[in-house]
C-alpha cells in the first residue's frame, strides 16, 4: 500500500470513498446528501493536507491533516480518516493513522486532537487508544445515529512530543 499526498486526479476515488461513508450516516456529522463539490471543497481546504492510500492502483482510503484551531491553537493537529468499506479490517486505517502521526510530527505539531469521535465507532476508538490517544471529554447524546438514536461523542487527544 502506498500513502501519498492527494492530487486533482484523485478526486473521483476520494469522492467515492467519502460519499459511501457519509451516506451511511453512522460515523461523521456530515449531511449524508452532501454534494460532491462541497465534500471535495471540505476535504481539499487550503489549510488542509490531503492524502490517499492506494493498493494496486485503487484508492482504498483517504485522510486529511490540518491545524485543529487557528492562531494560538494551531500547534495542535486535527485529522479525519475514511476507508473504503470493502477494505475495512485490512489495516488501511492503521497504516494511514501511523502515516498521519508521522506527518504531523514532521510538520511540527505538538499534539493531535479529534473533536468528534462517535462512541459507537468502536473499531476506530480501539485503534486510537492503541496509538496512544485518550478520551479527554464526552459530549452526551451529541450524535444522532441512524439506528441507535442519540449516542455520545468523544474528544480524543494525544501528545506528539514523545
Amino acid at each position: 500500500m502506498e500513502i501519498r499526498p492527494a492530487i486533482d486526479a484523485d478526486h473521483d476515488a476520494i469522492w467515492n470513498i467519502f460519499h459511501k461513508i457519509i451516506a451511511a450516516g453512522d460515523t461523521y456529522a456530515f449531511n449524508p446528501q452532501m454534494p460532491r463539490e462541497e465534500a471535495l471543497a471540505y476535504w481539499f481546504r487550503a489549510d488542509t493536507h490531503t492524502y490517499v492510500a492506494e493498493e494496486n492502483g485503487r484508492g482504498v482510503g483517504t485522510y486529511i491533516l490540518r491545524p485543529n484551531q487557528s492562531g494560538p491553537g494551531s500547534h495542535i493537529a486535527n485529522a479525519a480518516f475514511m476507508v473504503e468499506r470493502d477494505a475495512e479490517g485490512a489495516g488501511v486505517g492503521r497504516r494511514m493513522a501511523e502515516h498521519c502521526l508521522n506527518e504531523a510530527r514532521r510538520m511540527g505539531f505538538r499534539a493531535m486532537q479529534f473533536n468528534f469521535v462517535v462512541s459507537t465507532n468502536v473499531r476506530e476508538i480501539h485503534l486510537w487508544k492503541q496509538l496512544g490517544f485518550k478520551i479527554v471529554g464526552t459530549l452526551p447524546g451529541a450524535f444522532r445515529h441512524p439506528e441507535k438514536g442519540y449516542v455520545d461523542v468523544y474528544v480524543m487527544y494525544r501528545s506528539l512530543l514523545s
